[in-house]
């Protein structure tokens, strides 16, 4: 295996909050998918700020992947065909849905995420791979 490409990003938490403030859940929308908006509801529910939390980490860690992969935000890559996930471990990972599911396959990649936030600040690191 060797290194396909490295990413790293950090967010403003405020930012994200006041941009959702202005914008509403349709911001969400653009940037999670399906498995990741229905975290992002349950945890904003129970505890707002730790909802605009994981929001901003989702968006790092998409940006971070979207630069170890060499793309940027551009096809195949998009918001919400990247999704963020947990593990049974609690691990988190990366996992892809439709054309950018199928390019990365192609490629035979595999990719290492970790992700972190504190009061102001969410941050991901992305380490791309080639098998």
């Amino acid at each position: 295996m060797s290194i396909y490409g490295i990413g790293t990003d950090i967010c403003d938490i405020r930012r994200i909050r006041e941009t959702l403030a202005r914008r509403g859940e349709r911001f969400a929308e653009k940037v999670l998918g399906p498995h990741e908006m229905a975290v992002f509801r349950e945890r904003k529910a129970k505890v707002e700020a730790r909802g605009v939390a994981y929001l901003a980490t989702r968006f790092s860690a998409k940006e971070a992947f979207s630069k170890a992969i060499g793309m940027g935000m551009r096809m195949p890559m998009t918001w919400r065909a990247c999704e963020i996930v947990k593990a049974p471990s609690g691990k988190p990972e990366i996992r892809l849905h439709g054309e950018l599911a199928a390019w990365f396959e192609a490629k035979g990649l595999r990719a290492h995420v970790t992700v972190t936030d504190e009061t102001e600040y969410a941050a991901a690191f992305v380490v791309v791979e080639t098998r």
